[in-house]
């Protein structure tokens, strides 16, 4: 059975990391991170397709790593330099259409709180 399940999340201070990971036994097409915070639109983070390209938003763009462990099935987001601005709940979902993906956050997500 095809499933996304995300941990990882957390509370840290502004300039911190946290490395987010997505189980992902059974997909085997592109997949994202997509983000929401309260009284937001849910947003596109970043793609990862399967020949390995990558995608991301102009807001996370040199702090934000996205990487597959295909051996684990697994797909990691590692953020770095993190911002107050960056806290929202992040979910992990497929990205057919990569970078033009339509924004999908429903589900369980995990979440991300950045402190000033």
């Amino acid at each position: 059975e095809e499933q996304l399940v995300e941990s990882g999340g957390g509370s840290v201070q502004a300039g911190g990391s946290l490395r987010l990971s997505c189980t992902a036994a059974g997909f085997t097409f592109d997949l994202g991170w997509y983000r929401q915070a309260p009284g937001n639109e849910c947003e596109l983070v970043s793609t990862l397709s399967t020949d390995g390209r990558t995608y991301y938003a102009d807001s996370v763009k040199g702090r934000f790593t996205i990487s597959p462990d295909n051996a684990q099935n697994m797909m990691y987001l590692q953020m770095n330099s993190l911002k107050p601005e960056d806290t929202a709940r992040y979910y992990c979902a497929a990205a057919p259409d990569g970078p033009h993906s339509r924004p999908f956050c429903w589900g369980q997500g995990t979440q991300v709180t950045v402190s000033s």
